[in-house]
C-alpha cells in the first residue's frame, strides 16, 4: 500500500491558527493524489474547525474535547471528564478506520487523537505555529516522530531531536495570485488599501480604535479600507458606523469574516492585526507592512512574544493592547503612510521571512514517518 492509499488522521482546532495549517496540509495531500476518502479531520463540531471542514467537504469525526480552564478550580473536573470521554470516542475512530499516521496542529482538541496514537502505536507528527509552543505540543513532543515548528526560537522549549523549522503552512494561492488579480476579484480600486482585522473571532479593541482611521479617511480619494470585524462584532460595528456617517463610506468594504483571506491580504498595502501565528505567516506571504496589536490574554502571552519577534526582525510595528486607542493607532498609520522608506523596509523584511514552501516540506515529512 502506497502513502497515497494510507489513512490520515488530521487534528487541530479551536482557532484559525490551529485549523488553517491543518487545512493547508489536507489540501496539499489531496493535490498529491491522496484520495480524500482516506483523510479524516478530527475535531469538535462546536468549534470553527467543523464549519470550515464542512465547507471543504472533508470527512469530519467529532469528539467533545474543549480548552482547559486557565485557572485551577473545580472547573478542571468536568473538563478532565470531558477529555476522558472524548478520548474514548476517538479510540472507536482508531479501531474503525485504522489510521497509519496522525498529524496534529495544536489546541486541546488534538489531545484525544495523540493519546490514542500512543495507545495504538500509530506514528504522529506535530506542528506548532507559535514562538511559544502550546501545552499539547510540549507534552506530546517526546513521542513524536517529527515536529514541525514555525519559528526557530520555539526549539528551545521542545524536548525532541526530531525538529524541523518549516514555517507555517499557508495556502497555495499566496504563491499564484497577484495583487492586481486579487483586487480585481474583490472589485477594489488600485488605491492605497488599509486592512483592519482581528482574526476569525474579531477583536473589540482593534475595532474600537479603527474608528479613528475611518473618521480620517472616510470617502477620501486614493484610499480603500477593508475592515474584517469578526462575526461577533459585525452588527455592533455596523451600527456605530451608520450612527456616525448615516451610510457606509464609499471607500469602505465591511465584512464579518473572509473565507478567502488570501485575496484580502494580497490586495492590501498595510494591515492592522492581532499577532496570531497564522496571521503573521500570511502577512509575510503577502509581503505586507503591519501594525500588530497582540491579544494580551492569549495562552502563555504567545501573541506578544510573536509580535516582539517581528518587531526585532523589523517586519512589523507593535502597539500594545492597552495603548490601542483611536488616536494612537491613527498616529502610527499616518506615520507609516508618510514614510515610504519604512513601509518598503517592512514589506521587504516580511517577504524575506516568508516560507512559501512550508506546506510541501510538512507533507514530505509526514509521509516519511508512515509505517
Amino acid at each position: 500500500m502506497s502513502n497515497k492509499e494510507k489513512i490520515y488522521f488530521i487534528t487541530g482546532g479551536g482557532t484559525g491558527g490551529h485549523i488553517y495549517p491543518a487545512v493547508s496540509v489536507i489540501d496539499a495531500l489531496i493535490s498529491d493524489s491522496v484520495d480524500s476518502k482516506n483523510i479524516f479531520y478530527i475535531g469538535n463540531k462546536k468549534n470553527l474547525e467543523y464549519e470550515i471542514a464542512k465547507k471543504k467537504n472533508y470527512n469530519f469525526l467529532s469528539q467533545g474535547a474543549k480548552g482547559m480552564p486557565r485557572n485551577m478550580s473545580l472547573k478542571i473536573i468536568p473538563w478532565a471528564i470531558g477529555l476522558f470521554f472524548a478520548t474514548l470516542k476517538t479510540m472507536l475512530y482508531f479501531i474503525k478506520y485504522r489510521p497509519n499516521v496522525v498529524f496534529a496542529t495544536g489546541g486541546y482538541v488534538c489531545a484525544p487523537s495523540l493519546f490514542c496514537a500512543i495507545i495504538f502505536n500509530v506514528p504522529y507528527m506535530l506542528h506548532d505555529s507559535d514562538i511559544h509552543p502550546g501545552i499539547v505540543t510540549r507534552f506530546f513532543a517526546p513521542g513524536a516522530k517529527n515536529i514541525s515548528l514555525a519559528f526557530e526560537n520555539a526549539k528551545n522549549l521542545i524536548k525532541s531531536k526530531n525538529i524541523n523549522i518549516n514555517g507555517n503552512p499557508v495556502r497555495q494561492e499566496f504563491k499564484t495570485i497577484s495583487k492586481a488579480s486579487a483586487r480585481k476579484e474583490l472589485s477594489l480600486k488600485d488605491d492605497f488599501t488599509i486592512l483592519i482585522m482581528g482574526g476569525s473571532l474579531g477583536a473589540k479593541r482593534i475595532n474600537d480604535a479603527a474608528f479613528g482611521i475611518l473618521k480620517e479617511f472616510a470617502n477620501k480619494d486614493g484610499i480603500e479600507i477593508i475592515w474584517q470585524t469578526g462575526k461577533k462584532n459585525f452588527d455592533e460595528v455596523t451600527k456605530k458606523i451608520l450612527d456616525e456617517f448615516s451610510q457606509l463610506p464609499n471607500n469602505l468594504v465591511l465584512q464579518p469574516y473572509y473565507d478567502r483571506m488570501y485575496l484580502v491580504l494580497l490586495s492590501s498595502d498595510l494591515v492592522i492585526s492581532r499577532a496570531g501565528s497564522l496571521s503573521l505567516s500570511e502577512i509575510c506571504a503577502s509581503s505586507l507592512p503591519s501594525i500588530l496589536v497582540p491579544y494580551p490574554f492569549a495562552a502563555a502571552n504567545h501573541q506578544e512574544k510573536n509580535a516582539r519577534d517581528f518587531v526585532n526582525n523589523k517586519i512589523s510595528l507593535m502597539l500594545e493592547d492597552k495603548d490601542c486607542t483611536q488616536e494612537n493607532l491613527l498616529k502610527m498609520v499616518l506615520e507609516l503612510m508618510n514614510n515610504k522608506e519604512l513601509l518598503n523596509e517592512l514589506s521587504y523584511n516580511a517577504y524575506k521571512h516568508a516560507k512559501l514552501d512550508s506546506t510541501g516540506q510538512i507533507v514530505k515529512q509526514l509521509q516519511n514517518i508512515i509505517k
